[in-house]
């Protein structure tokens, strides 16, 4: 894999537990997105290099899924340590090639640990049910088993988090095997995990990884050996996914984009909501699907909220993500970073209150740093419902505040939104606090919390176009996502059992 601060690396794809060289034709820089240095390049795989990694893991499934379920969850009971005693090598890596800050890039290796915790509950958890004499001499077992070959497209916000956090452990504990689509922009982290996966004793094959394009990637909507997919990205091409795959009979849970709405009331602690925000917003450059994007206050204390905002806004540390007093880096790529600074535009063409303006930070930054992908905190008032701004999701360090005249006008106005990830509300009231808790429409909710994701205990629940499938990511979901259930009924004959001249069409189904 490619080293920080050396010269640009040729990358691979991983088959059978080795890096391969790939005879693509088409490939990818990886830049420092805190400078714009390019430091690797990868290959947009072929479609038969694709081919090659989910044939790998079909060939490596039936034995790994015969294996006893606590030789499965040891590699990862052995992965765990290394995590955290490489932890700081992880952070360093995901700052450098995304841009979150150390303490963020920490965080998503912390995820994974909180994930393996999870999932070497895998004995418990797929344990089955049973009744005797469920019919006169009848007994019945359920089982849940695994399926066999599971592809993972991961997106680039979280290189650590989602593929190998979100994706990777419940699917192997439960005996599937894996092929990581890993997000073109960011692979290193991916390189780095899955090497030390491998080191932990993990048999070739159960887990490939490939970098591609749109069309090769297909290649894992439609394979014949392909079980099922898990993806995170956007809402057209997550609905995209789900469409191709689920006609081809794949199980599918596609978590896709959000547009994250917060409602502060009259009678919040505002500045304490503020600080929360604040976090909510412009934490990991905005770049998450639970990011905090608009705010929807109160007009009553509207302008004293905005000022406060502005003001907490103001006191970011904005630098190389890599350094310890970062608390904003920048954003992955001069692509995205162009995209982001387009909304910032198209919001102003719009008519929105431009209040705080993150466009040009660069120059503000050490020399060394003008290259970078920076986009410094951006907060818009005044927005409104015929604002695409307001509506669709930006990913990237901008606040919109909305402005109501109360509770009800503000619930009404969050659920018009046609995305559901998390919602949440600033208030003291309980009264309040029930009632928006019963009636917004996102699948995760925060009272008085800015970011509503639950552990891992619970599932990663979005609703309306934040999500696609039936099973979503951890709790329950996941184990179910990952196996599915046989039932076993048994009969052991007596000696008038073995005599008997009639058998009835309903034999062991009914009793009466």
């Amino acid at each position: 894999m490619a080293q920080i601060g050396t010269e640009v690396k040729t990358l691979g794809y991983m088959v059978d537990g080795e890096w391969r060289d790939s005879k693509s034709d088409t490939w990818v820089d990886i830049t420092n997105s805190n400078t714009g240095e390019v430091i690797a390049r990868t290959p947009m795989c072929t479609e038969a290099e694709v081919t090659e990694a989910i044939e790998s893991a079909n060939a490596a499934y039936p034995a790994w899924a015969s294996l006893p379920i606590q030789k499965r969850t040891e590699i990862l009971f052995t992965w765990r340590p290394k995590l955290i005693e490489r932890m700081d090598e992880i952070a360093t890596l995901v700052s450098t090639e995304l841009g979150k800050n150390l303490d963020e890039s920490r965080g998503e290796v912390i995820k994974i640990i909180e994930a393996i915790d999870i999932a070497v509950s895998a004995p418990m958890q797929l344990k089955g049910e049973s009744l005797m004499n469920v019919s006169t001499g009848h007994d019945t077992v359920s089982y849940r088993e695994p399926l066999g070959v599971f592809a993972g497209i991961a997106p680039f916000n979280f290189p650590a988090m989602i593929p190998f956090g979100w994706m990777l452990p419940i699917c192997i504990a439960c005996g599937n095997t894996f092929v990581l689509k890993s997000a073109n922009p960011v692979p290193l982290t991916s390189h780095l995990l899955l090497d030390m996966l491998y080191e932990c004793g993990l048999p070739k094959g159960v887990v490939n990884m490939v970098t591609a394009e749109k069309e090769q990637a297909e290649v894992l909507l439609r394979h014949p050996a392909v079980r099922g997919v898990s993806f995170v990205g956007t809402t057209p091409v997550g609905k995209h996914v789900y469409g191709i795959a689920a006609s081809e009979g794949k199980r599918v849970q596609a978590q896709t984009q959000a547009k994250n709405h917060g409602l502060v009331l009259e009678d919040a602690s505002l500045e304490r909501a503020a600080r929360g925000i604040i976090n909510s917003t412009f934490g990991c450059a905005g770049m998450r699907c639970m990011a905090l994007p608009v705010c929807v206050v109160q007009e009553s204390v509207a302008d004293e909220f905005v000022a406060l905002m502005k003001k907490f806004a103001l006191e970011r540390v904005v630098g190389d993500a890599t350094k310890p007093e970062t608390e904003l880096g920048p954003v992955v790529s001069a692509e995205h970073q162009k995209s982001v600074m387009g909304w910032i535009d198209r919001a102003i063409e719009e008519g929105a209150e431009l209040v705080l303006d993150g466009r040009g930070i660069n120059d503000s930054l050490p020399e060394h740093l003008h290259g970078g992908h920076f986009v410094g905190p951006t907060i818009f008032d005044h927005v409104t419902e015929d604002m695409e701004c307001g509506r669709e999701e930006c990913f990237g360090p901008i606040l919109f505040v909305k402005r109501v005249k109360d509770f009800e006008e503000g619930i009404e106005l969050m659920n018009n939104n046609p995305y559901a990830n998390g919602s949440c509300i600033f208030t003291e009231s309980g009264y309040y606090s029930r009632e928006f808790a019963r009636r917004t429409h996102a699948g995760m909710v925060g009272i008085n919390v800015g970011i509503p994701v639950p552990v891992s205990f619970f599932p990663f629940s979005g609703h309306k176009d934040s999500f696609f499938g039936d099973n979503h990511v951890f709790g329950r979901d996941g184990f179910q996502f990952f196996t599915e259930t046989k039932c076993v009924t048994t009969r052991w004959f007596t000696e008038a059992d073995k005599k008997q001249k009639q058998i009835s069409t309903w034999e062991g189904t009914v009793n009466h």
